[in-house]
């Protein structure tokens, strides 16, 4: 005799264990998507501070790596609330002996063009992004070369450090006969005030046959003169050495161009003791 069959209908155990391996694979492409959001959104961080150490300050933004990283972290956590969703309504047709979809999943799809609509934004940010983010080894010595950019200061890397360059800078001014008037020891001084500051000397020298024609022709240029190069070590340990740029002195005390190379020494003295 037959017993009376359950009305209710289960689903069976490989398509149970095969809904669940679809919901652990939605699972983890979300958590990828908020993984990556994450790191895609430090990005901007990332540029940030290689404009810091160019010395190309901008204004502080995450620019658009903020945006399309939070774009991603939202998919992530709707692709999670919607995965649950899914199987709870994939085990819910199984157990009633509904029919399984044998169509494409839309979710997967619509998921695979989100993400290569985003890589497509993201590789044009990226490449508009480059000659900025770039490290550039040549860049450097060309930096602040507009005076307006940095108030006439221009900034060269050092490959020493700064007692180093500044022993360099002595010797090479002795070499070529230019007096060094003083070296002030900036660092040195805050120390004895019980303050700390990175290593920062500053060099003052000349030679009265190049400087009192400048100042003949332009008294002001008095207040520049003697040249000075500054030697100091920046807040991540790397070193520079920085001066006024010659073409910005010219320009601020309106010297004649013939007395450009009087002042024009002090790249050629800065560029040996930083190479």
């Amino acid at each position: 005799m037959n017993s009376p069959q359950d009305p209710r209908q289960h689903a069976g155990l490989s398509d149970a264990l095969a809904a669940e391996r679809t919901f652990l694979a939605w699972i983890r492409t979300g958590l990828a998507l908020m993984g990556f959001g994450f790191v895609v959104a430090r990005f901007g961080l990332f540029l940030r501070q290689l404009q810091l150490l160019q010395h190309n300050v901008a204004e502080p933004s995450y620019g658009l790596s903020l945006w399309f990283g939070t774009a991603l972290i939202v998919a992530g956590v709707a692709v999670n609330l919607f995965s649950a969703w899914h199987h709870f309504r994939l085990m819910k047709q199984l157990d009633q002996g509904g029919p399984i979809p044998s169509r494409p999943s839309t979710e997967a799809i619509l998921v695979a063009l989100f993400l290569a609509l985003t890589g497509i934004a993201m590789a044009i940010y990226l490449i508009s992004t480059r000659g900025s983010a770039t490290p550039n080894p040549q860049k450097h010595e060309e930096v602040s070369m507009s005076p307006a950019t940095n108030k006439g200061i221009i900034d060269m890397p050092s490959n020493h450090s700064v007692d180093e360059t500044v022993n360099r800078l002595k010797g090479i001014l002795q070499a070529k006969g230019v007096t060094l008037f003083d070296v002030i020891d900036h660092s040195g001084e805050a120390e004895k005030a019980g303050m700390k500051m990175p290593p920062t000397k500053l060099l003052i020298f000349g030679n009265p046959k190049a400087g009192t024609p400048v100042m003949l022709a332009s008294p002001s240029a008095a207040i520049d003169l003697p040249l000075k190069i500054l030697v100091w070590e920046d807040t991540q340990g790397k070193v520079w050495v920085s001066y006024n740029s010659p073409a910005y002195l010219q320009e601020r005390h309106n010297l004649p161009a013939e007395l450009l190379p009087n002042i024009a020494v002090v790249e050629t003295l800065a560029a040996k003791a930083a190479e």
